[in-house]
């Protein structure tokens, strides 16, 4: 089990937001947020904080719609982030199969697709393998991040705004393997709340992890070392974890170096 660092970016800024509240622009409208914390630093500073900790495997996530001029400031910063630690995060947010090489180019490890290959509420499998195609399986991390529904947890797209028809599980797990070298998991319903995890959807990812190939990473509703421990042991210290609010760097409670040595 790893600690996954993560560096989240909406309107140019480092912010910790509830995820549920994210609701795109309208016309010259600014996307908003329900937040929790925005940094006076920049992204470049979280990468070398990570790179200092040697802290591998983390993820940058761009929360504005791709196209609109907050994207574009939000871009530059994951950028600048990526060239800070040249192959220690992966980045998500507006990825395609036409620019994901460019990301893996600026410094990331892997890029990170949800919406390119969930359309229509369905599993678009051409996407899936175009992305494939462009930058191997080996560079790509699929995010499964899932909302409730009808006592069941479906994908979400759209920055965690648009539910599909795809519900999360093992088979779907298993049978995605084929297009991705790991998985980030997000229990939207959840997210920044700091209102403890969602043992549900750590309960699927348990299922996979007890047989699946690929590492696994759960984020979402952490606010205590118990809940680590809880992901830990119901994860059979298989499942990594990422703590956002929570965390003394992002204005929270729990410390950075105590969640390390724990994970040790």
């Amino acid at each position: 089990m790893r600690f996954r660092p993560c560096i989240d970016i909406h309107n140019g800024k480092v912010k910790q937001i509830v995820g549920g509240s994210l609701s795109d622009g309208k016309g010259n409208a600014t996307s908003s947020a329900s937040e929790n914390f925005v940094s006076e630093h920049d992204a470049a500073y979280f990468a070398e904080l990570y790179r200092q900790k040697n802290l591998k495997g983390g993820h940058i996530i761009l929360l504005n719609k791709a196209g609109t001029e907050e994207y574009e400031l939000t871009r530059r910063q994951a950028v600048s982030a990526l060239e800070q630690w040249k192959g220690g995060m992966s980045v998500g947010g507006g990825i395609t199969a036409e620019n994901a090489e460019s990301f893996l180019d600026a410094g990331a490890y892997a890029v990170i697709i949800t919406s390119y290959v969930f359309r229509n509420g369905m599993i678009d499998r051409e996407r899936l393998e175009e992305v494939k195609r462009a930058v191997g399986k080996e560079h790509v991390i699929l995010d499964l991040s899932c909302r409730k529904k009808d006592d069941e947890y479906y994908i979400v797209t759209d920055r965690w705004q648009t539910f599909t028809d795809t519900r999360l599980d093992k088979d779907l797990m298993k049978e995605l393997e084929a297009y991705s070298c790991e998985y980030l998991i997000h229990a939207v319903d959840v997210e920044g709340k700091q209102s403890g995890i969602e043992k549900d959807v750590l309960g699927v990812l348990s299922d996979y992890a007890m047989e699946g190939a690929l590492p696994v990473t759960y984020a979402g509703g952490v606010h205590s070392y118990e809940d680590i421990e809880i992901i830990k042991e119901g994860g059979h210290s298989r499942i990594d974890v990422t703590v956002g609010s929570a965390l003394d760097i992002f204005g929270g409670k729990l410390s950075l170096d105590r969640i390390e040595g724990m994970l040790k």
